[in-house]
């Protein structure tokens, strides 16, 4: 059967669905799933919180016997391996489904194109590439550390009509305005780690949380780079990390010579067990080669991170090439004397990239830039 108007619209609302708890699902993908009998959406479900059950046996559950000859649209390859549940490919096959569409295949080698054949060995009609751009999009993150074995990286930036993103000695300056920053919590709600640098951590004394009511339990886990473990034991990370996880990335062990060993390691061991004791995750991975650290990160299960925090922190980033997303904010505002300079603006965009949209809140504009996947 060929793809019709009717089939990339359903596509289309699985995949508005699959967003509904991304950065909630562990580490399996958020996947959308619609259960579509005679024109007629009769199951729909997205990934439950924590990553089980899976979108499709929920939707399935939901349509019940109506999914007897339904067609089921799913963003990603149903899933043919028993894992902690049974293969969603079995239970679409056990509820008599007639045709499976699918946006995404998946690149997990226990699925990849298994999910697929299973469907079809049992008679099933399988499409597969409907609306692939938008579901490639929409699972970023979990097709980057299947892939690339790290996190999706988005970076944000807010920067002033004069090329600034903050302010020496300032501490935080509001650069854009209450819509953008609204913005700015969602986009913190649906990622699983946000990262700043020490300098950062120290100016500002962020908290890092989601503040939009009704969401502050989707607050991401919080990452400082900090060689020298410079955090300060008063400073709000520090004082929240028992409600909401803070991991601070210092320098390996050994890594100084023995005469600097000698005189800092006690000083550092210190400072370690006093920052442990207040409940922060003290990781020993060099906090300056991104990519040695994006890989340690995606074996504790992060696959979108955040980098909100820091000239120096976004150059090391963007000149390791481990950028996937810009969010670039342009605000009308003027910082003026003393500002610190963003390390980009629309006009150096890294080669690369594609412009893939412009928003507007308020006053301040949002333009988003990709890489492929």
């Amino acid at each position: 059967m060929s793809i019709t108007p009717h089939d990339e619209r359903f596509m289309a609302a699985a995949i508005r669905l699959s967003r509904w708890h991304l950065g909630r699902t562990a580490t399996n993908p958020s996947v959308g799933c619609l259960i579509v009998k005679d024109g007629v959406i009769v199951g729909r479900a997205v990934t439950a919180l924590g990553g089980r059950p899976h979108a499709e046996t929920q939707a399935l559950s939901e349509a019940g016997a109506l999914a007897r000859g339904a067609t089921a649209y799913v963003t990603l390859e149903p899933c043919s391996h028993h894992g902690k549940t049974p293969p969603c490919a079995e239970a679409l096959i056990a509820y008599g489904v007639a045709r499976v569409v699918i946006s995404v295949t998946d690149p997990d080698p226990r699925v990849s194109g298994r999910g697929i054949a299973r469907l079809r060995e049992a008679s099933i009609e399988v499409d597969a590439g409907v609306l692939e751009a938008e579901g490639r999009q929409s699972l970023a993150a979990y097709l980057t550390r299947q892939t690339k074995n790290r996190p999706y990286v988005t970076l944000k930036l807010a920067v002033s009509a004069d090329g600034m993103i903050g302010r020496q000695g300032a501490g935080q300056v509001a650069i854009t305005g209450p819509e953008a920053r609204a913005q700015v919590q969602a986009l913190r709600a649906e990622t699983d780690a946000i990262l700043v640098g020490i300098g950062t951590a120290i100016a500002d004394d962020p908290l890092l949380t989601v503040l939009s009511p009704g969401l502050e339990s989707q607050s991401p886990i919080r990452i400082v780079l900090d060689p020298s473990l410079a955090l300060p034991l008063t400073s709000r990370l520090v004082g929240t990390a028992r409600e909401v996880p803070v991991i601070v990335v210092t320098s390996e062990e050994g890594s100084l010579s023995q005469a600097e060993g000698d005189i800092a390691s006690t000083e550092m061991e210190s400072c370690r067990a006093a920052l442990e004791a207040a409940g922060v995750e003290v990781v020993h991975c060099n906090p300056y080669h991104p990519e040695v650290l994006l890989p340690a990160l995606a074996t504790r299960g992060i696959s979108s991170l955040l980098v909100e925090g820091g000239a120096k922190t976004a150059r090391l980033f963007l000149e390791a090439g481990l950028v996937d997303r810009i969010q670039l904010y342009q605000a009308p505002v003027m910082i003026g004397e003393g500002g610190i300079e963003s390390p980009l603006d629309a006009t150096d965009i890294p080669s690369g990239f594609a412009h893939t949209g412009t928003l507007m809140f308020g006053g301040d504009r949002l333009d988003e830039y990709e890489r492929g996947l």
